[in-house]
């Protein structure tokens, strides 16, 4: 009975001593072995690193003719807003009822004054939208020609004032269209960059695209067969023929007066009783 007690004992111990230890071993003994170099090869294939696409336009350096950065085309794109202003405040101190001049030119006048208006609240959509995107040559495009197109009318309002008004307002109006202009060339040069940049972007793609024309014509030339002549084939049309009495019925004109003419033959008289 004690005997069989020290064997069950004994099992107890190696039950609880062997986990125990294989525990306490080391993570990297008990790691599997690493595979050959040829043969994990052979088992996983290799996969190919591709690169993110690169954006084909490259940032232009600062020194290029024209160049401006977005901050420096927001400013000039707010400065332009504040000779909007300007004007836009000037204009309420005219008066032309009150001048000493002829109906018709007072008429001109206002049309003058009107359409300037109208300029200047096109301007101010166009520069609203070009100060959020300015790197849009469209609407850089807009707001040249929308300056350009203020300017003159300005120039005449600031004549008119100066003649029919006092000089003084006249040349806070012309001062105004000076600066508006001052403006309009600073931008000038910023718009024939974007431009340049965008035709040489253009032309880059136009050459690489004849490259690779070229390239994939190299490389598939003598892949296909040769050329086969086509066998030359008749079409015979197939024409439902008609009947040469028909034919005739249709076509001759005595024919048909003689059908039209035809009468049935007239029925037997009666004999008289």
């Amino acid at each position: 009975m004690r005997l069989k007690l020290r064997w069950i004992s004994c099992a107890l111990l190696l039950g609880i001593c062997v986990p125990w230890g294989l525990a306490q071993q080391p993570a990297k003994d008990r790691t599997p072995p690493k595979q050959p170099t040829g043969a994990q090869a052979n088992s996983v294939p290799e996969t190919e690193t591709i690169p993110p696409p690169q954006s084909g336009q490259t940032t232009p350096p600062a020194s290029a003719s024209g160049f401006m950065d977005p901050v420096q085309v927001r400013a000039l794109a707010h400065k332009i807003w504040l000779a909007e202003y300007r004007i836009t405040d000037l204009l309420t101190q005219v008066h032309p009822e009150k001048w000493k001049m002829s109906t018709v030119a007072r008429n001109s006048f206002n049309q003058t004054l009107e359409t300037l208006h109208k300029t200047l609240d096109g301007l101010e959509e166009w520069r609203a939208q070009f100060e959020k995107r300015p790197d849009s040559m469209y609407l850089g495009f807009e707001v040249y020609t929308a300056m350009n197109a203020a300017l003159p009318r300005l120039d005449a309002v600031a004549s008119a004032t100066t003649q029919f008004e006092n000089s003084s307002l006249g040349a806070q109006y012309s001062q105004a269209g000076n600066q508006l202009f001052d403006m309009q060339q600073t931008l000038l040069p910023y718009l024939a960059y974007l431009v340049r940049n965008s035709d040489q972007l253009v032309y880059g793609a136009q050459t690489n695209l004849a490259g690779c024309q070229t390239e994939l014509g190299r490389l598939l030339r003598g892949q296909g067969g040769p050329a086969k002549p086509l066998k030359n084939t008749f079409v015979e049309l197939h024409r439902r023929r008609r009947s040469r009495v028909q034919t005739d019925t249709r076509t001759s004109p005595q024919a048909g007066k003689e059908k039209s003419t035809t009468k049935p033959d007239d029925k037997a008289e009666p004999k008289p009783k």
